[in-house]
Formats: C-alpha cells, sequence, structure tokens
C-alpha cells in the first residue's frame, strides 16, 4: 500500500503438514498448530486485504487450500479438516464481497514437488512413486502451476469466477 497505493490481487499460501495419525490419536496441540498456520493464516491475511480492497471496491484474493480441501484420507484429519476450512472461509468471503467487486476464489493443489513434499517423502510420511502415481497425469505438480492458476485467477480472464475450489491436481479428484 505504501508503494503503490492500492492492493489489487493477493494470495494467501499458509500451510504446514503434520506427520499421519490414527484420528483417534491425534494430539490437540498438533491440531491446533495445524489449524493455526493453515486456516487462521490465510484468515489473518485476507481479513487485512480485504479492508484495503474495499476501500477501492474492488480487488482478486486467491486463498490456498488443497486437495485435502476436497477429500478426505485416512490419518490426515486434522489437515484436511484446515483445508476444508480454507475452503468454506473463501466461499463465505466471495459471497460477502462479490457484491462489492471483489473476487475470492481458491486453488486446491495435488502433491506437488515442493520442499515439504521433499522432507514428507524424505521421513517416510509419503511414498513418492505412490504420490506420483495417484492423479491420473501420473506426476507430481510444480510450483510454476499452481502460480499459473493463481494469476489466472486474479486476471481479468477470470473476471466472472468466484468462490470457487479450483482442483490443480493432475484429475485426482476427477477419477
Amino acid at each position: 500500500m505504501e508503494t503503490f497505493g492500492r492492493l489489487d490481487m493477493a494470495y494467501n499460501n499458509a500451510g504446514i503438514q503434520i506427520p499421519p495419525s490414527d484420528a483417534a490419536d491425534e494430539h490437540a496441540e498438533r491440531f491446533d498448530r495445524v489449524n493455526a498456520i493453515n486456516l487462521r493464516g490465510v484468515w489473518a491475511c485476507m481479513k487485512h486485504e480485504l479492508r484495503h480492497m474495499r476501500a477501492q471496491g474492488s480487488g482478486a484474493i486467491v486463498n490456498c487450500s488443497s486437495l485435502g480441501g476436497l477429500v478426505g484420507l485416512p490419518g490426515r484429519a486434522s489437515y484436511h479438516a484446515s483445508k476444508h476450512g480454507v475452503i468454506g472461509l473463501t466461499t463465505s468471503a466471495a459471497l460477502e464481497y462479490a457484491p462489492r467487486g471483489i473476487r475470492v476464489n481458491a486453488v486446491c493443489p495435488g502433491t506437488i514437488d515442493t520442499p515439504m513434499v521433499s522432507d514428507m517423502i524424505a521421513k517416510g510420511e509419503l511414498d513418492r512413486a505412490e504420490a506420483e502415481a495417484n492423479p491420473p497425469i501420473n506426476r507430481l505438480g510444480t510450483a510454476d502451476e499452481i502460480a499459473q492458476a493463481v494469476l489466472w485467477l486474479c486476471s481479468p480472464g477470470a473476471g466472472f469466477v468466484v468462490g470457487v475450489a479450483l482442483p490443480v491436481d493432475g484429475g485426482y479428484v476427477a477419477r
């Protein structure tokens, strides 16, 4: 705001993964930590972005959910709850702010070749071959592919797109 005097677009990408755990055995502290970052982090960013966009009467926000915001998987209840929450936050804000000229959407990445995923593979929390075989495209996604989806959602080309949770997952949820 200090440099440009306005905020036209924002991407809220807050997320950590925790080791898989049986839902009945998950520690409350781990549940709270993953939700504090993945859900509250996105909420905190969006809250301040919306204030600026509301004053100027325009803007586009894209929140990062996850494939885990669209489906459930055993051992991932806490993480998936946080990412489902991001979608709920996104759709509610989208309905509230669309009449004010502000579009809010979410991207839902599948397994993306990032340092977080590499760390999960190294710790044995994720099998790379299985992760590559899960989506019909038979590979991990790239950060650039997510960036392109975010840029499109922020662009005038997506001017009529409001409140979507866009899977960018190599076809995983299409199966």
